[in-house]
């Protein structure tokens, strides 16, 4: 008998709290509805506050699956969302994020703080590295990302990264257009890992 094969699946990341304007929350639930109506997996940090429990929470509503990955730590101070359809409790912070690429096939950014920021701009680092092809995007909520877009092209202006790194961002307001850039996907550079840098190395995490 076959394995049954996974939906493509979306890991998101976004903020421990809802932000201060009624937009970011929207936004949040909007992403997590689109991603179970259209038939993909979620993967988030398993918690059941601020955008990321309101992601998880929209995507459970439509009847979506919805796979949280949550520290030791977080889950004993019971912040962990009980609902969701899977909840995998790993030991570090590293282990959350490991686990939560090796189980998505696309990366999305809503708004949150420094923490989604670090666990983005990871994914992005990896994809330059050849550990990962899979694509980086940012939804950019009224605005919110715009900042970070200067940032990224100044870097790449000033000599710190080249054009087909940040040529792998996906930047826009629109989920639907997101997803549509996800599934339409091909690396504009195909780098080859340096040795111990495989995928299947590098993500040794096990649920």
């Amino acid at each position: 008998m076959s394995p049954v094969e996974r939906p493509f699946t979306v890991a998101v990341f976004c903020g421990s709290s809802t932000g201060n304007d009624p937009v970011y929350l929207d936004a949040a639930r909007q992403v997590g509805r689109t991603l179970a109506e259209r038939g993909m997996g979620l993967v988030y940090g398993g918690g059941h506050v601020g955008l990321m429990g309101a992601v998880a929470d929209a995507a459970l509503a439509a009847g979506g699956h919805v796979t949280g990955v949550i520290p030791r730590a977080l889950h004993d101070r019971e912040v962990m969302h009980d609902d969701v359809t899977e909840l995998i409790v790993v030991e570090t912070m590293h282990e959350r994020k490991t686990l939560m690429a090796e189980k998505s096939d696309a990366f999305l950014a809503l708004p949150g703080g420094p923490g989604t920021l670090e666990e983005i701009t990871e994914q992005w680092t990896w994809a330059q590295l050849g550990i990962h092809e899979k694509p980086c995007g940012f939804l950019n909520v009224a605005g919110y990302y715009d900042p970070f877009i200067t940032l990224v092209e100044a870097m790449r202006d000033r000599g710190f990264t080249h054009p087909r790194y940040t040529a792998m961002l996906q930047f826009s307001a629109s989920i639907d257009e997101l997803l549509a850039d996800f599934l339409s996907y091909v690396p504009p550079v195909r780098v080859a890992a340096s040795p111990g840098l495989e995928m299947s190395t590098h993500l040794s995490v096990q649920p």
